[in-house]
């Protein structure tokens, strides 16, 4: 599927669920994608990216970043502290944000940068034990604690369970987004995006519709 495909239909389930056209961002994620394709994607006019990896990013983005101007990079996988600072200055959003002391070694760093990217905070929608993200009854607490800390908290992201109606996890997610006043939904992937963006998601997060499958690494 091509990228105007992808947002084609975006643009059709904007209209479907009476929200101005170019509501809903569309973050191509590029982990573990050739270069090759991911530049094809920044030649034809696209410039919101995602990567799992703050490794991986590093290693990619700085040079299309000197190349292509208005790059808008996205952290949506796991980040540990240790590569906090590294995040920090490459992205500009963090959509994993999900334990307390991520949180204050966020803030930590925003004093020393004096930048911070925007933050999502992730909510285990589905409370699963292998996936990262707050519990839903414990994200109201938990954005208060990143706002005391005066971290830039943008919204919220989740990532539904594979065997579970996804709609219900988004339906779920903006609702703890709208009782906190959070306009920020990280939510739908290549799959159910349109689903996602009828419950209100700002961004949504589409790899292999617009890639083609993952390469994985050698070895």
């Amino acid at each position: 599927m091509s990228l105007q495909e992808i947002k084609n239909r975006i643009a059709r389930a904007e209209e479907a669920a009476c929200r101005p056209e170019g509501s809903v961002k569309l973050i191509a994620v590029s982990k573990v994608q050739p270069n090759e394709r991911v530049e094809a994607v920044l030649e034809q006019g696209h410039r919101i990216f995602g990567e799992n990896r703050v490794q991986e990013a590093a290693g990619k983005w700085p040079a299309f970043m000197e190349r292509y101007e208005g790059v808008d990079l996205h952290l949506i996988g796991p980040l540990q502290t240790n590569k906090a600072r590294q995040a920090m200055e490459l992205v500009h959003a963090i959509h994993s944000v999900d334990r307390p002391k991520l949180a204050t070694t966020l803030a930590r760093l925003a004093q020393e940068l004096g930048k911070c990217p925007d933050l999502f905070i992730q909510v285990n929608t589905g409370e699963e034990d292998q996936k990262a993200g707050v519990l839903p009854m414990e994200a109201d607490g938990f954005i208060a604690e990143c706002r005391a800390l005066d971290l830039p908290v943008r919204g919220l992201m989740c990532i539904p369970p594979v065997e579970e109606e996804p709609a219900l996890h988004f339906a779920l997610l903006a609702r703890i987004a709208a009782r906190n006043g959070l306009e920020g939904l990280s939510m739908g992937m290549s799959g159910d995006f349109e689903s996602a963006i009828a419950l209100g998601a700002t961004h949504v997060r589409v790899g292999s519709a617009i890639f083609g499958d993952r390469v994985k690494a050698a070895g």
